[in-house]
């Protein structure tokens, strides 16, 4: 199979397939689980791996709303971090084993740039904490210099003791400074580190083995004229089985408070648009093979 991907998808990059690039293992393969009924069919279904279901969006998208966008769009499933953490539950009511909630560490809007200096925040998800329901913490924010603090090291001290997996939003040093403070944690990249290169993202994946990547707002970038970005698509196929793909529907933008879920059917309509210029097994992989895979591999 690995020579069949990188077959195709050395047809798709005639103008950069280095012959140093090789495939690591082939992503797992798993049961297909059960879709809702009403679930439209999509040539992808997405394993949507960055949703926020925050306090700003329970009114205009009400738990029984965002069933319906799911299904219309395709979306088998999705890993929920909410501000509040109540909103991810309150979605997890509706939709059942679809939601995998991961532990949110803020409490609204104002936290994620606050939160390491914030001593509050540790009593606040201590007491939110499901054990045995919550597989990951985060989205944490992080910037360099701030692994250290003593609010952080807390929070990653509490997420090893109870085998959560770290959802980290930072750009490469920042991230760096966590994978060495929290040397045996599973972490999970937010947007591939928002700004980060395909080298540094291939260089970082080389180094850390417990390191995952979901490609949240990266979406302009992995297609280009048509074909896989050849910047990215060597990484991709070296890594076929760590990297996968989520929206982020977080809370202010442009469009308004809620503008990531206006525009949902949008945003997940761009994510196929660069995993159809991929081999299929390969694009399969990326909208749901590979998170499923994730989520079979964690500790319970």
């Amino acid at each position: 199979m690995k020579l069949a991907l990188a077959a195709a998808l050395l047809l798709l990059l005639t103008t950069c397939s280095p012959s140093t690039v090789m495939p690591s293992q082939s992503p797992t393969t798993l049961p297909t689980p059960s879709l809702a009924p009403s679930m439209t069919p999509m040539a992808f279904s997405i394993f949507d791996m960055h949703l926020h279901y925050s306090r700003e969006a329970w009114n205009a998208y009400p738990p029984d709303k965002m069933a319906e966008m799911m299904n219309e769009n395709g979306i088998r499933g999705a890993l929920v971090s909410s501000a509040p953490d109540e909103g991810s539950f309150r979605l997890k009511a509706i939709l059942g084993d679809r939601i995998v909630p991961t532990l949110g560490p803020y409490r609204n809007g104002t936290d994620p740039t606050s939160w390491t200096r914030d001593g509050s925040i540790v009593a606040h998800y201590e007491s939110a904490y499901r054990k045995g329901v919550h597989r990951g913490f985060g989205e944490i924010h992080l910037r360099p210099g701030e692994a250290s603090l003593p609010v952080v090291r807390s929070a990653l001290a509490f997420a090893a003791r109870e085998k959560l997996f770290l959802h980290v939003d930072a750009r490469p040093p920042a991230l760096e400074e966590v994978l060495e403070a929290a040397p045996g944690a599973t972490v999970l990249w937010a947007h591939a580190g928002v700004d980060a290169t395909a080298a540094q993202v291939d260089e970082l994946l080389a180094k850390w083995p417990r390191l995952w990547v979901e490609l949240s707002f990266r979406d302009f970038e992995l297609s280009f004229h048509g074909e896989i970005n050849p910047l990215w698509g060597p990484v991709l196929m070296k890594y076929p089985d760590r990297f996968m793909v989520g929206t982020d529907t977080w809370l202010i933008g442009t469009g308004g408070v809620n503008d990531r879920l206006d525009s949902y059917s949008q945003v997940v309509s761009d994510i196929r648009v660069w995993l159809k210029l991929l081999p299929p097994d390969l694009g399969e992989a990326l909208a749901h093979r590979n998170a499923e895979g994730f989520f079979a591999k964690l500790a319970r």
